[in-house]
């Protein structure tokens, strides 16, 4: 019998993103699988039920009950959990480390849950990784965010009244966000520097058209991911850090340690330092902030005049090419298992084994078990 991947529309808050678009759709059926969709599941992202050609559309309850394999963005509610068939798949980002009640959910009605964020990084699976998807949407949009928000223009002008110097901006973080934001200032104009505490990203930086610009602190980490730093190298280069912003106009923050809070790069006493005017946008305001003073979906003016934005879920700010790839990321990951129309999942293939977080009524990734076990 051919296997139900069924989407519902996504309830969290501001969350504009659907799971499937059309285009995956017809791919699926394709592979000979079903394809169910609740009503209006892909209208916040403009992509209409009348799109869905190749797909059964009905209520949110009859998609959650069919469902074999329910595609999703942002994490099921325990609600919608508990209307999946045990033994049923997820895929999606779940954010294991945030909510323990969720994977025991998972667990005990016996869903095999696959969190994306859990994909090793690997070259094989690069057309899966979601995480760099919409990792790339959101450095893009902060710096439309900063250059709107910036008292002044991005770019060199020369006009009658004379010449105006383009603004310096700096990138903090090298990740794929980074890269993009990157790439995005230099479009419009800037003088751009990027830093990253990975030595390894001062080529990629260079390869922009940027200036690397170096601490004189190293943190190469497994993984893509700087490791933490010491308090002695964070010491050093706090104190290279605060002499460099004074003559920064604009900044955009990038860096993150997946699972965990966000590393604090900016302190209150940095931005009091910088000019009155100056904006920063810090992307990793939704776990914990790059920057002291950033708020969660607040822009906070400091008392010297540098406003500090903290955006929340940017890539859902461009949720017709975030849905795009996202829904491409979760069809390549879900096609390793599709075999005429049915569902084989090979424990065998790394991918499959470890970006699983339950199956058969366990936790199947260990750090997850250890804090649910512990919590």
């Amino acid at each position: 019998m051919a296997v139900n991947v069924a989407v519902v529309r996504e309830t969290w808050s501001n969350e504009r993103r659907v799971a499937l678009t059309p285009e995956v759709a017809k791919k699926l059926k394709s592979k000979g699988a079903s394809v169910l969709i609740e009503r209006g599941a892909g209208d916040p992202a403009s992509f209409p039920d009348a799109g869905y050609k190749d797909a059964e559309v009905a209520d949110a309850a009859a998609v959650l009950g069919r469902a074999d394999v329910l595609l999703k963005v942002q994490p099921p509610t325990l609600e919608e959990i508990a209307q999946l068939r045990e033994g049923s798949v997820v895929i999606s980002l779940l954010q294991p480390h945030l909510a323990p009640e969720r994977t025991r959910a998972l667990r005990d009605r016996r869903i095999t849950s696959f969190a994306m964020e859990l994909l090793p990084r690997t070259t094989r699976a690069q057309a899966m990784d979601v995480l760099s998807s919409q990792a790339g949407v959101a450095g893009y949009k902060a710096v439309l965010i900063a250059a709107e928000a910036s008292p002044k223009f991005f770019p060199m002008l020369t006009t009658a009244a004379g010449t105006i110097r383009p603004s310096k901006v700096l990138i903090v973080g090298a990740g794929v966000a980074g890269l993009q934001a990157i790439a995005t200032a230099r479009r419009l104009g800037a003088q751009v520097e990027g830093f990253d505490v990975r030595p390894e990203t001062k080529e990629q930086i260079e390869s922009l058209g940027a200036k690397f610009l170096d601490l004189g602190v190293s943190a190469a980490g497994s993984g893509g991911y700087a490791r933490e730093l010491t308090a002695e190298e964070r010491e050093q280069q706090q104190r290279a850090l605060a002499e460099h912003l004074k003559g920064i106009d604009v900044i955009v923050t990038t860096a993150a340690v997946p699972g965990r809070k966000a590393p604090r790069i900016i302190s209150a006493a940095m931005v009091e330092g910088m000019k009155p005017g100056a904006v920063i946008v810090d992307i990793a305001a939704e776990t914990g902030g790059n920057v002291e003073l950033s708020e969660a979906g607040k822009t906070v003016v400091s008392a010297n005049g540098v406003s500090v934005i903290g955006p929340v879920n940017l890539a859902s700010s461009a949720p017709i090419h975030a849905s795009e790839m996202y829904a491409r990321n979760l069809y390549n990951f879900l096609e390793l298992s599709l075999k005429d129309g049915e569902l084989k999942l090979d424990w065998d293939d790394e991918l499959i084994a470890k970006t699983c977080l339950t199956h058969a009524g366990e936790i199947r990734h260990e750090p997850t078990r250890q804090l649910v076990d512990g919590a």
